[in-house]
This record gives C-alpha cells, sequence and structure tokens, in this order.
C-alpha cells in the first residue's frame, strides 16, 4: 500500500492512567518523535488520561496529560498498559474517553494490557487482538467475545491495532508508521532505536510454556506427558483422549487456560526441546528431527522458522561456537 501523507501533522495520543507502564507509553512515543525527524512535520504527540496533570506510572514517574476534547481531532488513540490497565477499563469516565476517540478517530491502538480498556468499552467484541502472553487466560476469561491470538506481537483489525508486551509497543509505533509514511521512515527510525524493523517470530519465544501450563492448572500432567512422548502424534483426538474430553471442547478449554491452541503448544515444546539439543552440540539436525517428532528436518525448519525466527542450522552453528 502506498502511503498518503497529510498536510497537517497527524495528532497521536497517549492515553494514560494511574499506574501505566511507563515503557508502554514511552517506547511508542520515541518511536513517533524520531520519525517526526525523519518527516518533520508529520506528527503532534501528546499525553491524555480521564483526569488531567501529572500522571504517576508503576515505576512512579510521571507523564503531564492533558484533558480529552471532542474538538482535539485526534488521528491516532494509543492505550498504554500497566498495573494500572484493569482499573481504568472498570473506570466509566475513561470508558467514554476510549470510545469517543474510536467513534472520531482513524486508528486506535493498545500496548500490552491497555487491550483491557478496549474490549471493556466492547470495542474489540468479534475482532482479533492480542495482549501480553502472561494475561490470555485471565482476558479470554474476562472477554469470550474477543479472539484473542496470544503470540501475535501485534495485531491489526480494521482500524483496531493491539501489541503485546511492554517492547511491543514499539514494534506496533514503527508498523503505524510504516503504514503513514512508508518502510524506508519505518526502517531509519528503527535503526535509531536499534531494534528491529520487523521483530522475528512471536511472543511464544518469551513465554516460557512451563509457566503457561503451570503444575497446578488443568494440563500441566498433559504437557508433562507430551514432553516425554514428543515422538507420538499428540494430535488433538489423542491429547483430547489423554484428557479425557471431547476434542471440541478439550481445544476450547485448553486454549482458555493456556492461552494457545492446542498444537500451538505441542509445536512450541517441540522447539523448545529441539533447541536446547541443538545448542548444546548434539551432531545430527536429521536425529533431532525424528527425536523431537517433526518427522524430517524441513518441517523442523518450518517450525523454527515460526516460532524463533531463525532455522535450525542456525543455532547448531551457535551451539559448535559455544
Amino acid at each position: 500500500m502506498i502511503p498518503t501523507f497529510s498536510a497537517m501533522p497527524r495528532r497521536i495520543a497517549f492515553l494514560v492512567f494511574p499506574q501505566f507502564q511507563l515503557l508502554d507509553a514511552a517506547g511508542p512515543i520515541a518511536a513517533f518523535e524520531i520519525a517526526e525527524r525523519h518527516r518533520p512535520g508529520t506528527y503532534a504527540l501528546r499525553a491524555i488520561a480521564a483526569i488531567p496533570g501529572a500522571v504517576a506510572s508503576s515505576s512512579g514517574a510521571c507523564l503531564e496529560a492533558a484533558a480529552f476534547s471532542r474538538a482535539d481531532g485526534i488521528d491516532t488513540l494509543i492505550v498504554a498498559g500497566g498495573e494500572g490497565s484493569r482499573a481504568a477499563a472498570a473506570c466509566k469516565k475513561t470508558r467514554r474517553l476510549v470510545l469517543g476517540c474510536a467513534a472520531r478517530s482513524r486508528r486506535v491502538a493498545t500496548v500490552c494490557s491497555g487491550t483491557y480498556v478496549l474490549a471493556a468499552a466492547g470495542l474489540l467484541d468479534g475482532r482479533r487482538a492480542t495482549t501480553h502472553w502472561s494475561l490470555t487466560a485471565d482476558f479470554s476469561r474476562r472477554f469470550p467475545k474477543v479472539r484473542l491470538d496470544a503470540d501475535r506481537i501485534y495485531v491489526k483489525d480494521g482500524k483496531f491495532w493491539s501489541s503485546g508486551g511492554i517492547t511491543a509497543g514499539i514494534d506496533l509505533a514503527l508498523a503505524l508508521i510504516g503504514e503513514d509514511l512508508g518502510d524506508d521512515v519505518a526502517r531509519r527510525t528503527a535503526q535509531q532505536l536499534v531494534v528491529y524493523h520487523r521483530r522475528p517470530g512471536g511472543q511464544s519465544q518469551f513465554s516460557p510454556l512451563l509457566a503457561l501450563a503451570r503444575s497446578d492448572g488443568r494440563f500441566g500432567r498433559l504437557l508433562d506427558h507430551a514432553r516425554t512422548h514428543l515422538r507420538d502424534s499428540l494430535d488433538v483426538a489423542e491429547l483430547a483422549e489423554l484428557s479425557c474430553m471431547s476434542p471440541r471442547n478439550f481445544s476450547r478449554v485448553f486454549k482458555a487456560e493456556v492461552g494457545i491452541a492446542p498444537a500451538k503448544a505441542i509445536e512450541r515444546l517441540r522447539v523448545d526441546t529441539a533447541r536446547a539439543a541443538l545448542e548444546s552440540g548434539q551432531p545430527s539436525i536429521q536425529q533431532v528431527a525424528a527425536e523431537c517428532g517433526f518427522g524430517d528436518p524441513e518441517r523442523m525448519r518450518r517450525s523454527f522458522l515460526r516460532v524463533l525466527g531463525a532455522p535450525p542450522s542456525a543455532l547448531k552453528r551457535q551451539g559448535r561456537r559455544g
């Protein structure tokens, strides 16, 4: 898509609230600031809040926020996340502010748990979204109408964008900048920030499945079994039978509790086990692929690229260097 350029600066508003995560706001603000240097006159940035003034983040550092006015002409609203996101989602004034912005702005985006605020306002019902990987079970329980994808760094569904945990707000901002000003400006902004222009892999590379499937959870023992039987097919039918559930109900309940679909969880277990074997210097990629249930090296390579953003051969070389 060829970006269109406006003669007037696009007004980007960052919604904050008490106990917001500072980096959720500061990361995207820095990205837009740097993009503005590359293309002067493009953006005008401001923080807004339901209660204006100095808004304290969870670290104690404050951000000066203005009041929201319907005449502000906000182009893009970006909602920060953080410890205070649940209280913000429950705040009627904050929800009204978000609904007012959403009705008039071109785009609405969230960082990390800021997704709770949009979901509580009903703006994500029936839409795809993401949030921090550690919150997926709670979020899915609270907002079952949202089509949550826990593994994505960011998701776009119409005018609504959402991003995963904390630093994913920078990935989100770069994608928004790319949509506005083109890939060249987004790439130069990423270079200035010393981050990926497009980060490889999804959130699952940072979310330990052991933590998601904790031992006191319903599927802890099932995943313990899977780790020791990776050569088996471990398809949904087999996993459902081991759980004494129908395949359909198993898939639904598993995703609600663990945060990802059963097939993705098994793929992640296989990739994690194979990565550890390769990094420890195990001699044969073919042997690792067989032992971890991939069947062949090509299937393992595709899984590594999806989950880690790098092929097995790169980790194999790293293991030899170690």
